[in-house]
Parts: C-alpha cells; sequence; structure tokens
C-alpha cells in the first residue's frame, strides 16, 4: 500500500511558505496543516515581541509549538501538507533555553524520521518578500537570514531530503511543485469550470507589481 503523501514547506519567515501550502492543497484537494504557530500564540494573548523579554513564556510557547506540530500530523491519517515542520526549534535556538532539552526528546528524532519519508520544499529568503504584518518574529533582512541557516543546518544534520525552492517568481515556484509531485505520481485535480488552474495573484508594497508572497 502507498505511503500517503507529506508535504511540508520549510524556512524562515516570509519566505512564502503558507502561500505555497494553500496553492497545494487547493489544486490537489490535500488538506493543510496551518499556522500551527500562531494557534498557539492566540491562545496564550501574547505578541511575539513581548515574548521574548520572559524567558519563561518563551520557553513554554516553543515548547508548546513544537508539540502541537507532532499532534497536528498525527491526526491526520492520510496525505497532508504543512507550511512548518521543525522550524519553530531554529527560533528556540536564538530566543529560548529549551533546545537542550528537546534535542534529548526521543520524540525529536522520532519526528525527524517521519519528516524525513516525507516530501520536503525548503523556500529560500528573498528581501522582497521581508513585510511586517504584527504578529511575524523579527522581520529585519538579518533575523530571516540567520533562520535560514538554522533550518539549513537542521535539514543537514537530520539527513531529510529536500527540494530547494530558490526563485521569488511565484510562476516558477508552481512550476517547480507541479514537476516534483507528477514525479511522484500526484497531480493536480481538475478544475470544476474548465479553465487551467491560475497561480495566486499577491499584493504588492509599492503598487509597482512586485510580489508579496507572506510566510
Amino acid at each position: 500500500m502507498q505511503t500517503p503523501l507529506r508535504i511540508y514547506l520549510v524556512g524562515a519567515h516570509a519566505t512564502g511558505k503558507t502561500t505555497l501550502a494553500r496553492w497545494i492543497r487547493d489544486h490537489y484537494g490535500i488538506p493543510m496543516i496551518s499556522e500551527v504557530a500562531r494557534s498557539v500564540l492566540a491562545e496564550m494573548e501574547a505578541q511575539l515581541d513581548g515574548l521574548r523579554s520572559n524567558i519563561d513564556l518563551v520557553n513554554r510557547y516553543q515548547h508548546e509549538v513544537f508539540v502541537r506540530q507532532i499532534e497536528a500530523e498525527r491526526a491526520q491519517p492520510g496525505a497532508f501538507v504543512s507550511d512548518r515542520a521543525f522550524c519553530n526549534l531554529a527560533y528556540a535556538c536564538h530566543h529560548a533555553t529549551i533546545l537542550g532539552g528537546i534535542a534529548g526528546d526521543p520524540r525529536l528524532l522520532e519526528y525527524m524520521n517521519s519528516v524525513r519519508g516525507g516530501l520536503v520544499f525548503f523556500l529560500r529568503p528573498h528581501k522582497e518578500l521581508v513585510v511586517a504584518d504584527g504578529v511575524r518574529a523579527g522581520l529585519e533582512w538579518e533575523e530571516v537570514v540567520r533562520i535560514d541557516g538554522m533550518v539549513k543546518l537542521m535539514l543537514e544534520m537530520f539527513s531529510v531530503p529536500y527540494i530547494p525552492v530558490e526563485s521569488l517568481s511565484m510562476q516558477e515556484r508552481v512550476r517547480l511543485l507541479e514537476r516534483v509531485l507528477s514525479l511522484a505520481g500526484h497531480e493536480q485535480r481538475s478544475p470544476s469550470n474548465g479553465h487551467a488552474h491560475e497561480a495566486p495573484r499577491f499584493r504588492t508594497q509599492n503598487g509597482s507589481g512586485v510580489e508579496k508572497v507572506l510566510n
């Protein structure tokens, strides 16, 4: 029996992960696991900028995101697409003191083994995509680059096969996803209206046509 398709979009914040995850959900009919971190943040009634001055709170937040992501995936018996995987551990390395404890948690190795069996797309950062939305953590470019490096370190350290998504163009990102998923034996659903699917359109920062793909 074929293993259910599990697709992960990993990388720093402001790289377009959620946008592409929604595109996969809509065009392939795959359930989406989305924004686990935002849900935890909402429950805590906190803002990320405020968390960083309270180390106990940020530790609790990062640990909860780690656990909730695992639980969300286990709750999906079939295929899914997720706009994150272990990504919050990159933030825990910079802002929390719990990474050593998580590194010794047997659930981490078990989870990374599970991710290794999925289809992992690693979205690389672009300055054009860094836009503040009142919720994201540290949207300065330097922070995005640091997190990107940590995500890559974890991919390599745990021997997770991944497909880099380097292009800023949404058209090229979509074409890459289409080809990889086709080679994996998965085709898009037929449009119900008889028209070809279109790549999503994005808001622009200044009306100049520069794409702004959020998260």
